[in-house]
């Protein structure tokens, strides 16, 4: 026999509160006029039924939904903590609750979970960059919430879009190097066919360097996640094979403090003999003995940008943050 007790209604709340099923909905929304004792009251007779409101419901019955809902390629990247961390303060100072899905950098798996995000009717779905298959492209064109593009200005929003162009910051980077005197220029990275946003910022690289009578001297990219161990396992065999490399632009600062690891262990002087340049800006690339060389991205600063949007129903655009490029000590 199935013992389990029914969920408590917000009927049978109003009831042991002695109010209606209305001013029971404004005190657990806290918008709308009520009085102390009256909140009191409600939330006293919440606690001792163990009601939790049914959201969808509440959805479906009401105008607008809470939920703001982001997809993104990981949670073991520090760059969508910092972007989820930027955005969750203004939604909640606007009574919005954020939910978010992991995609693994997989094309067909963000495809399942937008679906399943917009199944509970969010008012707002966020997503990393452009890159969507045409089957997400045709779902989040036939919601009816907004949609915000993250970290990419490089292609045409469906909606809104906050962040920074990938092909800048590629260039930004390869002319850096360039100015410094360095022409036997290598790369290290991680999937590129998963992480369009990495992939632009190579193609634009290697370009500058072509553009300007270089060209990339070697690379070496790993089939899978980026980390400071492969980071550091790659640059081993890119200059196992071009050991006369002068400098390298590594995918993001997790790849780059790996090489920075390498250069320690085999006793290249940085950069004396290796200039070593990252991406992102992370702050533990500000700490090494000697700061990386790196972009800084604008992490923190697009995710509230994004849920400003959403909270002030700003009407479709593409918000360009811009990066800064960090000198460091390492190029």
């Amino acid at each position: 026999m199935d013992t389990r007790q029914q969920s408590a209604t917000l009927a049978q709340v109003a009831e042991a509160a002695g109010v209606g099923e209305s001013t029971v909905s404004r005190v657990l929304r806290n918008h709308g006029s009520f009085s102390a004792k009256t909140r009191e009251r409600v939330l006293s007779a919440v606690e001792r039924l163990g009601y939790v409101p049914n959201r969808i419901a509440g959805t479906l019955a009401s105008s607008g939904s809470p939920l703001v809902a982001f997809v993104i390629p990981s949670l073991s990247n520090i760059v969508f903590a910092d972007l989820l961390g930027g955005a969750i303060g203004t939604l909640e100072q606007a009574q919005h609750q954020a939910v978010f899905a992991v995609t693994d950098y997989d094309a067909e798996r963000e495809e399942m979970l937008v679906a399943s995000m917009l199944a509970w009717r969010p008012a707002a779905i966020m997503l990393a960059g452009y890159e969507h298959t045409e089957r997400t492209v045709r779902t989040l064109q036939a919601a009816s919430c907004r949609i915000v593009e993250l970290l990419d200005i490089d292609g045409t929003a469906l909606d809104l879009a906050v962040g920074f162009s990938n092909h800048a910051a590629g260039r930004a980077s390869a002319g850096f190097l360039l100015e410094r005197g360095y022409r036997r220029i290598g790369y290290v990275g991680h999937d590129l066919m998963r992480d369009t946003r990495a992939a632009k910022r190579h193609a634009s690289f290697r370009d500058a360097l072509v553009e300007n009578g270089a060209g990339l001297a070697g690379e070496e990219i790993h089939p899978g996640r980026s980390s400071v161990e492969e980071g550091r396992g790659a640059l081993s065999r890119l200059l196992a094979r071009h050991p006369d490399l002068d400098a390298v632009y590594f995918s993001n600062d997790d790849m780059a403090l790996g090489g920075y690891f390498h250069c320690l262990a085999q006793g290249i002087a940085i950069p004396g003999q290796l200039a070593i340049f990252g991406y992102n800006g992370l702050d533990i690339g500000k700490a090494m003995p000697q700061p990386l060389s790196t972009i800084r991205t604008p992490r923190a600063a697009t995710g509230e940008v994004a849920a400003k949007l959403i909270v002030d129903k700003a009407p479709p655009q593409t918000v360009d943050l811009g990066f800064e490029l960090i000198t460091g000590a390492t190029a």
